[in-house]
């Protein structure tokens, strides 16, 4: 399946760079001792900027739930279709969550509730992205 190739900005590109270096490196509040995912310029839960730091996280969770795309829109994805879209939920802070197409699980055959852990996918030169698969 294609995958969209991420462009980094001044705020994303700390995590970018860790994909690059298969590493899941997340947005942690010291004020609250909370993860974040999507970066952002202050923490989600109490609002502090200036307590925000980088953290390797395990890369381990869990799928949540998950829809089968059938009818998408986005051009370069029609010719998969259709295909999974789980929620991933990570064990460490389970407010942080992910989105996944689980590669190598057919559609409608998600394992809801399985155990997943993070891998990394080349989808250009010199470029990874982080994905999700089924453990045990």
């Amino acid at each position: 399946m294609p995958k969209i190739i991420p462009v980094a900005d001044e705020l994303s590109k700390t995590f970018w760079d860790g994909v690059n270096d298969k590493r899941l490196i997340l947005q942690h509040c010291a004020a609250c001792d909370r993860l974040q995912y999507p970066p952002k310029l202050a923490c989600q839960f109490c609002g502090s900027g200036e307590k925000l730091e980088w953290k390797d996280v395990e890369g381990k969770g869990h799928i949540s739930t998950y829809i089968v795309i059938e009818d998408g829109r986005l051009n370069r994805r029609m010719p998969d279709q259709p295909y999974n879209l789980a929620l991933i939920t990570l064990d460490e802070d389970t407010s942080v969550n992910f989105y996944s197409n689980l590669p190598g699980v057919p559609p409608y055959e998600v394992p809801v509730g399985s155990a997943v852990e993070v891998m990394f996918e080349e989808v250009a030169p010199d470029q990874l992205i982080h994905e999700w698969k089924v453990v045990g």
